[in-house]
């Protein structure tokens, strides 16, 4: 740890000394050796595993350098375009270390490149749409945006219809969404329920596609499924779409998942999470200190699987009902067993989720995660800390912090049970899920209308505004959020 902090401190210094050493090159020499032996205590904590990835972040990088810019460098770099040969070279230097930067910092440079990928597809779409002026074809012309068309009532073929005839470079655009017969105009928040809603049905146990964990609340993919391959590739544009649109998506997978998006092997540690029991009994297995393995579990190379009622016995190995499991191949059953879980049996179903992910969200800089920063970029976190989000909202019209009808929500809100206030969220933001970037990112706004106490409160989701009318007693106050949570679904602006 003195090592770690000698060297985190020194890039510290030199970061805020670039600009007095007069020779560029001795700047660079340093600070790539610096870095270089972080990275090689680094290494060696991954080996050692007592230290914590976290304790390689060096805060400080994001306020001594423009990540923004800095990574926006580096990606015109990587693809072959000009920019200023001294920030490329500090921006190439930084993010071929990974590990100084936290998740937030990352997330930044991921949603960088996002706008610079979408910025360039609208580009191209405006420069067709000259071209076709220029010639007379205006019904050639391309929208700058990807726009899904989609009912309720029918959303996962409505959207596998929609993202069946857009291109690889279409889904590289900004994404609109137009739920018909309604008129809201999509500045986010339409977004944000066409995610939230469409990943629930996809995602739902009932069609097979995926396996319920009830010990963990979590959910994998299915070893028998019969739906078509394009439904997991739907599933995976989707949560690439997600990512790519800054929307946090509240996704039941483990923490394997994220490791196979990154070619990480998940191991025995995952599959305790997903199945407790299982893993446990895996652990037993390994940690059983007597010779009479055999004897005492009486097992071979095979794994039970139910499917739709009928227990089928799958082997691990060719022959694996012939192979007893013993002291000297326990840990290769253990092996064999994970790998089924995690590999073999969900192959196919992987692939084609995987493919449709990284074909939106795919690229260098997904590389620079951990699995752990991936899911709490995509899933977002559930540590609430409501005094802090009363602490940074913001008020309009004649509200203020210390307005008599602002100081009965405050106090309503506060005395709601927990999924009442996520459900809150859910209605203003649309998710019940924090940001990775913390409570405060949100920033709601709170401001005044001139509707009487008889009107509900509304919901402007693109901006996490309420508008909240001036309601004269705390019990009207709790009776009309309460209707308007209750009835949250569906825009209109009427």
């Amino acid at each position: 740890m003195k090592l770690v902090n000698l060297y985190k401190g020194a890039v510290v210094y030199l970061l805020r000394g670039r600009k007095t050493f007069l020779i560029p090159v001795l700047f660079n020499n340093y600070i790539t050796a610096a870095l270089k032996l972080l990275e090689k205590l680094y290494k060696v904590n991954l080996k050692v595993k007592h230290v914590e990835y976290d304790t390689f972040y060096i805060p400080e990088i994001s306020s001594l350098v423009d990540i923004q810019e800095d990574y926006l460098m580096w990606f015109l770099h990587q693809a072959g375009m000009k920019a200023r040969p001294s920030i490329i070279q500090d921006a190439v230097t930084l993010c071929s270390y990974p590990f100084i930067f936290d998740a937030q910092a990352k997330t930044k440079m991921l949603q960088t490149d996002a706008e610079l990928q979408m910025q360039v597809a609208v580009n191209g779409a405006n420069l067709q749409n000259v071209f076709m002026l220029l010639t007379l074809e205006p019904l050639l012309a391309r929208s700058p945006f990807l726009v899904l068309h989609v009912r309720r009532n029918n959303l996962v073929g409505d959207a596998l219809r929609e993202l069946s005839i857009h291109s690889d470079i279409d889904l590289k655009k900004p994404l609109k969404v137009i739920f018909d017969g309604e008129e809201a105009v999509d500045a986010g928040g339409v977004t944000k329920e066409f995610f939230l809603l469409l990943l629930k049905e996809l995602l739902n146990p009932i069609y097979g596609m995926f396996t319920y964990y009830q010990d963990s609340n979590l959910l994998w993919f299915s070893d028998t499924c019969f739906v078509e391959h394009n439904w997991f590739h739907l599933i995976g544009i989707t949560c690439g779409l997600a990512i790519y649109n800054s929307t946090v998506v509240d996704l039941h997978f483990p923490l394997a998942l994220y490791k196979k998006l990154l070619n990480v092997k998940p191991g025995l540690e995952d599959l305790k999470e997903l199945s407790p029991t299982e893993g446990r009994s895996l652990q037993e297995l390994l940690d059983y200190p007597g010779e009479d393995i055999e004897e005492t579990f009486c097992l071979n190379f095979t794994i039970c699987r139910e499917s739709y009622g009928v227990i089928e016995q799958k082997k691990l190995i060719p022959g694996g009902d012939k192979v007893t499991v013993c002291k000297d191949n326990r840990q290769e059953f253990v092996d064999a067993y994970v790998n089924y879980i995690f590999q073999i049996s969900v192959h196919e179903w992987y692939t084609a989720f995987s493919s449709g992910f990284l074909k939106v969200c795919g690229g260098k800089v997904l590389e620079l995660f951990q699995p752990s920063e991936l899911r709490a970029m995509m899933v977002g976190s559930s540590n609430y800390n409501w005094e802090e989000l009363e602490e940074t909202a913001i008020y309009k019209g004649d509200y203020s912090a210390t307005h008599p009808t602002v100081k009965l929500f405050w106090e309503t809100f506060h005395e709601f049970p927990l999924e009442k206030k996520k459900k809150f969220l859910l209605f203003l933001t649309g998710s019940d899920r924090i940001p990775i970037y913390g409570m405060a990112s949100l920033q709601i706004v709170i401001q005044s209308t001139a509707s009487g106490e008889e009107y509900l409160p509304v919901a402007h989701t693109c901006y996490n505004l309420l508008d909240l009318p001036k309601y004269s007693s705390k019990e009207i106050l709790s009776a009309r959020l309460t209707q308007a949570l209750d009835n949250y679904e569906g825009f209109s602006l009427a």
